[in-house]
């Protein structure tokens, strides 16, 4: 897959929408769910062929679709109470969710078609016959245009009214965490802007990555490799080459995203230094003696783009520990699992 560098904010925006969306599609699953559910506890609940792969279609897009939102919400919390891997699982459902929702459609076809086969006066027809129907059903309440509801139920206003605001109000007090001009509301996202060392939120600290003594160490230095040819960088090397600064967003997967100015040396001007060209694909090692995202490939797009990174100083000031120190990746819009923090060597593929 092809991921941009530009515009940088790319991926902080369409993750933070992702993840927005994602919030904003539980209560009106909730809702849908609530007003059909005695559909789906009908009896007998297979009645032929046709219907045993409607049921089907509904069970699969159900159970898919509550699975999704469930463990998308709780993955935001960084909580991961399963065995299976998250992202693959998130992944692949949503397919399902798709391919169920795709096999409803095509069951229910006939039925649809029919609907719009309709003359327009016999569609007029039976929704005056309906709504008399609903008239004496409910004692001369009715439901139609949002009116008056039967006792004891709720109008179709109403009902539209309250899953508008409670999808609003999840949206406003949690999108907080991915865009700016919502930070002042955000109460339930679980990161917020501004916060952490140096004013950007911490994901996995030093002390998770048991990399403390390693990164603090004074024989600390970055090794560059490029076939043969390999080179060592101590600290006071790398900021002895040229610094460059940009103003870049830190996203994470999970939805919150920061901007922030990083400093530092550029990725492209390092593998120079080996005789590698710009534009190479690289793989970076961290510190971190163990984990999933301890060894990262960059693709050549990011290696080539000058904003790319070998980040030396956060916001001014020389890199938090938990934050990468002694030195760390930041690249336009890549995503933060990526951005490779406590960087022990870099190697030309």
């Amino acid at each position: 897959m092809f991921f941009p560098t530009s515009p940088v904010w790319i991926y902080q925006f369409t993750q933070g929408l992702h993840v927005t969306a994602g919030i904003a599609a539980i209560p009106l699953l909730l809702a849908k769910l609530w007003s059909v559910y005695p559909e789906l506890l009908a009896w007998p609940p297979v009645k032929s062929l046709v219907h045993g792969l409607e049921r089907a279609s509904i069970a699969l897009f159900v159970a898919s679709s509550l699975l999704q939102l469930a463990t998308g919400l709780i993955n935001t919390y960084k909580w991961y109470p399963w065995p299976f891997p998250f992202r693959e699982t998130h992944y692949w459902l949503a397919w399902v969710i798709w391919g169920s929702l795709l096999l409803h459609i095509a069951v229910k076809l006939p039925v649809i078609a029919d609907h719009w086969r309709r003359r327009p006066a016999r569609r007029e027809a039976v929704g005056h016959t309906r709504a008399a129907a609903d008239i004496g059903a409910s004692g001369g309440a009715s439901t139609e245009g949002g009116g008056t509801a039967a006792p004891g139920r709720w109008s179709r206003r109403a009902f539209l009214t309250a899953i508008t605001a409670a999808t609003g109000a999840v949206v406003v007090t949690t999108a907080g965490q991915s865009f700016s001009w919502l930070a002042p509301v955000n109460l339930f996202a679980p990161r917020k802007m501004g916060t952490g060392p140096q004013g950007v939120p911490v994901n996995r600290t030093a002390a998770a990555a048991k990399v403390t003594g390693l990164a603090m160490s004074p024989a600390w230095a970055l090794v560059v490799r490029s076939g043969a040819a390999t080179r060592s960088f101590t600290l006071d090397q790398l900021r002895a080459m040229p610094q460059h600064s940009y103003d870049l967003p830190i996203a994470c997967v999970e939805g919150w995203s920061q901007l922030a100015s990083w400093r530092g040396v550029r990725v492209r001007d390092l593998i120079a230094a080996v005789g590698a060209q710009a534009g190479s694909e690289l793989r970076f090692t961290s510190l971190e003696p163990e984990g999933g995202y301890r060894i990262m490939n960059m693709p050549a797009g990011y290696s080539q783009d000058e904003k790319t990174l070998v980040a030396l100083d956060l916001n001014g000031s020389v890199l938090d520990l938990d934050h990468g120190y002694p030195a760390r990746i930041i690249a336009p819009g890549r995503p933060g699992v990526l951005q490779t923090k406590w960087l022990h060597s870099v190697e030309v593929l």
